[in-house]
């Protein structure tokens, strides 16, 4: 097994991008302050990951697309809606409500998404059942969230 197909380099790799995500929200929801526009400052953010996207798409694939053995439902185009969602979202909120504050109320978010679709096998997910283990897991972080935004 090569380094990239490593657990442990999937874990850091999704380590770091979750280290990026109050960075761009602090960023974003800085220059939507400063513009006093947040829907422009997401769309330069998009505008920016547009070009890094087909800098990696060329420097890394290229543009040549293989056919499809199977049809390729029409709702697995729509994840865009959601960073879209995300995006106009957290720019938006965060300078009124925090960056910690919004991003964490994300972070409770995808507790309970990532509990559902694992536990149902949503969208091709591997299935993993709630157990009463992972149940436990869930409403500990989920206590958790609150305690870290909690003001005494």
């Amino acid at each position: 097994m090569t380094i990239p197909q490593q657990p442990i380099f999937y874990a850091i790799i999704m380590l770091l991008a979750g280290l990026g995500i109050p960075v761009m929200a602090a960023l974003n929801g800085g220059l939507g302050a400063k513009l006093q526009n947040p829907m422009l400052a997401a769309t330069i953010l998009f505008g920016v990951g547009l070009i890094a996207s087909l800098g990696l798409l060329i420097a890394f694939n290229g543009f040549s697309i293989s056919p499809q053995k199977t049809p390729i439902a029409f709702s697995s185009y729509l994840g865009g809606l959601f960073i879209v969602f995300y995006i106009f979202s957290i720019t938006w909120i965060a300078p009124k409500f925090g960056v910690g504050n919004a991003v964490i109320f994300v972070l409770l978010g995808q507790i309970i998404s990532v509990a559902i679709i694992d536990h149902f096998s949503l969208m091709g997910a591997i299935h993993h059942p709630i157990s009463l283990q992972r149940a436990a897991g869930l409403i500990l972080m989920s206590v958790g969230v609150f305690l870290a935004i909690r003001r005494f």
